[in-house]
């Protein structure tokens, strides 16, 4: 199996792609969609896996470059699994996640009074890699936790300052980038498909 030198990160979400360069090896050559000029596919997909794979395909294919693509969201049970694949389109046009996170904790609300002593979560993510050949290859990593009680800490992007992990008291927001990327749910997914790069 020939390992990847050179790839471009299929999101033009600038959190993102900063925390998919950080798990890849250095010495791999990194491209972004806005070197190429290139704007998003619309997503159109029913699950994380075949959103990843329409944005790696399109990608690669505008490229011509092996494509390295992430599909996430978070799941919220009393909401029966929402925002899902929709939790980026929550945000709006403007991407205004704070917008985003009023409306989980309104429709938390309205689900249940009592939402805070059920609050159960996970965040999900998918990524998928894809050749110019038309070679695909996805994995899944999730990763457990809660819906804090109110909104805490800077770091990070999207629900992060919402989300505590199993095991800790921080949100995502709150920890170290570091700690973050090496628990989270695109650590998780990177773990099945690193194999390609090393």
């Amino acid at each position: 199996m020939n390992k990847i030198k050179e790839i471009i990160i299929g999101t033009n979400n600038e959190g993102k792609y900063r925390e998919i360069c950080a798990l890849l090896p250095s010495k791999i050559k990194k491209y972004n969609p806005k070197q190429f000029e290139i704007s998003s596919p619309d997503e159109t997909g029913k699950t994380f896996e075949e959103n990843s794979l329409i944005k790696a395909a399109y990608f690669s294919k505008k490229t011509d470059l092996i494509c390295l693509s992430d599909d996430s969201g978070l799941e919220i049970d009393v909401l029966k699994g929402e925002p899902g694949i929709y939790s980026a389109r929550w945000s709006g046009e403007k991407n205004n996640f704070n917008l985003a996170i009023k409306k989980i904790y309104k429709k938390m609300k309205n689900a249940e009074k009592d939402w805070k002593k059920n609050n159960t979560a996970r965040f999900i993510s998918c990524m998928a890699l894809f050749w110019p050949n038309g070679k695909s290859f996805t994995s899944k990593g999730v990763v457990k936790g809660k819906i804090s009680v109110k909104k805490k800490g800077k770091n990070g992007f999207g629900y992060d300052p919402i989300f505590i992990p199993d095991g800790y008291n921080q949100t995502f927001g709150e920890m170290k980038s570091k700690l973050k990327a090496s628990i989270d749910h695109r650590f998780n997914a990177y773990l099945k498909i690193k194999k390609f790069f090393i």
